[in-house]
């Protein structure tokens, strides 16, 4: 909302411009009235719509046409032509028309006037007043703020007498967000939730059913099963606009993130998020569980993953559609290609991590600083600690751990990725669908963490601080081809050998025969050289699931970058890091599939 209003008189002269500022004023009619008043501020406190209002007055006597010009950026053969000819279409100042001197005729002139306020829309209201009597002097200039905070023009059409496009797009996705469980309808219970959201107060039950009988009564689709339908909810609306109660509808507007010109706002969408230096960004429990109750009401038919046409349906209240096919080739998804809920959350979860801004905007066109009673939802976000705090400690406090992955064209790091997401060869992917990215969960001791991978481009000749900044790196070779390791070894000498990061060699394409690497010293004695735990054999080309063991020992060396050689060799180690993954994983399912039954 505005944070301040202006209010312009003007008119020819003699008609009690001045005298309706010093009536405000002094509250009694002046014995001397100058030429033109001085501008004038009403503070916050004393208006009812708690915005300081400036009043300022136009004397032709004073001022140049010029001067008025400035102060705007015979009502309509001058005045009305006059404002609309330096404004644009678009952006017309909001009028009101004021007949002054009331107290000397005994007849309204609100007949005359009508067909004037019929044949421009930007005329917000007619008032008749006097500032001699002091009648309609205080409403005059109410009206006046009203039309500057609540104008009607970006809400209502008066020649096709319903409301316009971009209001109705607005509310459409206000209804979408407060349908808490998707039924196309607002319940008492929603019809509760979104009145003390707006103005802080319940209805009473018999307003509810008040408000659904005036529905009712207008229309045969508004209500359905006792509650209101979108057509409802837009219906409302429009009456309340057409009996010229547009701060109702303004209210539920500028609560929901809009502006005057019905887009959200930058301060809605982006809220304040101080991130300090080699810190990273993570979803907290409370989004996690917004998150999940998002996903519940749109999967429609339980299944645990959504559809195309389910998905679709989620973004409705965003105005394009966020995901891109190559999400389908970043996360888990079933056997029909559709996103499942633990790739949702990943999704969620690499967009928070990667681009924080970008989750802060998605998490504001699903409302979620509104349905879950937060300031913003920079509350929905964790800024982890600086990491280098976390080595001193040896222990670390963050869910989300990055493992940049290195290696020669062909060397089988996209197999690599879509392993983790448990897809073998037989799994082909659209170039245009590629996706450089692959995130899921894995547990170390018990604990469920998210793994990001992300395939570095092998032909860079200098890597950038985004390819260097990571929490492990993985050193992918080709087992068949013999000039494949040297990549992997000059890799690491450029940018690891000197780094605390810890670094694994996948020694990828077991399957096939190995050949005798042509750079020396071998694999092996490499790893051995410059402590780092023995090449990992591993394949993607089987007929099985591929084996995620691998993808727990990078979680593992993540999390504890401190970790000797010694144990990173121990067996014990290992079998202690991931020891309870796949039960977790099957009972973490196993639950999320009990809650939706009990749904």
């Amino acid at each position: 909302m505005r944070k301040d209003v202006r209010i312009l008189l003007v008119g020819e002269p003699k008609v009690g411009k001045t005298s309706l500022i010093m009536s405000l004023v002094s509250e009694e009619f002046p014995d001397e009235v100058p030429l033109r008043a001085e501008e004038i501020t009403i503070p916050a406190d004393v208006t009812p719509e708690r915005v300081p209002t400036h009043i300022v007055d136009y004397s032709e006597a004073e001022q140049s046409d010029e001067q008025l010009f400035q102060e705007i950026s015979k009502v309509t053969s001058h005045w009305i032509p006059l404002i609309n000819d330096r404004t644009d279409k678009d952006s017309r100042v909001p009028l009101i028309l004021v007949g002054n001197k009331s107290d000397l005729v005994e007849h309204s002139s609100m007949e005359t006037i009508l067909p004037i306020m019929n044949q421009y829309s930007e005329i917000e209201t007619c008032v008749e007043c006097s500032a001699k009597n002091l009648k309609n002097i205080s409403e005059l200039f109410y009206y006046a703020q009203k039309a500057v905070l609540h104008p009607t023009g970006p809400l209502y059409c008066l020649e096709e007498k319903e409301i316009k496009p971009a209001c109705a797009k607005a509310l459409t996705r206000i209804f979408k967000v407060s349908d808490l469980d998707n039924d196309g309808i607002l319940n008492d219970n929603e019809l509760n939730f979104f009145q003390r959201t707006c103005f802080n107060i319940p209805l009473a039950p018999q307003a509810l059913e008040d408000v659904k009988n005036v529905v009712r009564k207008n229309m045969t689709d508004g209500v359905r099963e006792n509650g209101l339908t979108l057509k409802g909810f837009l219906f409302l609306h429009t009456l309340f606009i057409q009996r010229g109660r547009h701060e109702t509808t303004w209210t539920v507007l500028r609560r929901f993130g809009y502006d005057d010109d019905l887009e959200l706002t930058q301060e809605y969408l982006f809220p304040p998020l101080k991130i300090p230096p080699d810190c990273t960004t993570e979803l907290n429990h409370n989004a996690y569980l917004f998150l999940q109750s998002v996903f519940d009401k749109h999967d429609k038919d339980r299944d645990c993953a959504l559809s195309p046409e389910e998905l679709k349906d989620l973004f409705r209240v965003f105005p394009y559609m966020p995901w891109g096919p190559d999400v389908n080739s970043t996360v888990c998804t079933n056997d029909q290609g559709w996103i499942t809920y633990q790739g949702y959350l990943s999704q969620w979860t690499l967009t928070t991590y990667l681009d924080v801004q970008r989750c802060l905007e998605y998490l504001g066109y699903l409302g979620y600083s509104i349905i879950c009673e937060q300031e913003s939802q920079a509350a929905a976000i964790t800024v982890t600690r600086d990491k280098k705090i976390d080595l001193q400690k040896k222990q670390t406090q963050r869910n989300v751990f990055r493992c940049n992955v290195f290696g020669p064209s062909g060397s089988g790091k996209s197999g690599f990725l879509q392993a983790f997401l448990g897809r073998n060869l037989t799994r082909t992917i659209r170039e245009d669908h590629r996706s450089y990215y692959a995130i899921s969960t894995t547990y170390v001791y018990g604990q469920e963490k998210y793994l990001l991978l992300h395939e570095v481009f092998p032909d860079s000749e200098f890597l950038s601080d985004a390819d260097l900044c990571c929490d492990v790196v993985c050193l992918v070779y080709d087992v068949s081809n013999p000039n494949s390791f040297e990549f992997c070894t000059n890799i690491f000498k450029r940018y690891f050998m000197d780094s605390k990061i810890p670094c694994m060699v996948i020694a990828a394409k077991s399957d096939l025969h190995e050949a005798k690497q042509h750079c020396s010293p071998s694999p092996l004695e490499f790893c051995k050289r410059h402590k780092m735990p023995p090449p990992q054999s591993f394949t993607c080309n089987t007929a099985e699931m591929p084996n995620k063991d691998i993808y727990t020992k990078l979680t593992t060396m993540a999390m504890y970058p401190h970790v000797t050689q010694a144990d990173l060799k121990s067996s014990n180690f290992w079998l202690r890091a991931s020891v309870g993954a796949t039960v977790f994983a099957v009972l973490g399912f196993a639950m999320y599939r009990a809650l939706l039954k009990q749904r």
